[in-house]
């Protein structure tokens, strides 16, 4: 399985518009090459160069298996029309927070699972909780990392 963005190269700066400088909107995100078996979707995005560990920037699960991606600005509420579900960022709200550094430069991880099952999940679900119903359900991942920085 493969993820890429247009909207940031792997390893790349991640663009102002999808970070707390700018609009802080989510990036467009597109995979390829799911495994037959896959029933949903589940995507995790942290910063692991937080001062206090890593900080989760976005929590999003039942992503229907026919889907290859994510379009740009997706609304930032816990049930989609798909039936997709976005759970509690570190911010302390639902869907997509952006990079937003104290200072420096930090990575930002995109993690991609592809699960055999739909989960039974509440909308505003954490990562914690998302990780423990994937546990056991994860068919394939795939990682996309870009960077910001702030002075």
């Amino acid at each position: 399985m493969n993820l890429s963005s247009p909207s940031f190269k792997p390893n790349a700066n991640i663009p102002s518009v999808h970070t707390c400088d700018g609009e802080d909107v989510s990036p467009a995100l597109d995979w390829t090459d799911p495994p037959a078996a896959t029933k949903s979707f589940a995507l995790i995005s942290d910063d692991p160069d937080a001062p206090s560990g890593s900080w989760v920037h976005w929590v999003i699960w039942n992503i229907p298996a026919e889907v290859r991606g994510l379009p740009e600005n997706l609304p930032k509420k816990g049930a989609l029309s798909d039936g997709t579900r976005q759970g509690a960022n570190d911010f302390g709200r639902i869907g997509y927070g952006g990079p937003c550094p104290p200072s420096g430069t930090h990575r930002y991880t995109f993690r991609l699972y592809a699960l055999d099952v739909a989960l039974e999940l509440p909308e505003g679900a954490r990562k914690a909780h998302l990780e423990r119903a994937m546990k056991a359900h994860v068919l394939s991942e795939a990682e996309l990392m870009g960077k910001y920085h702030r002075s």
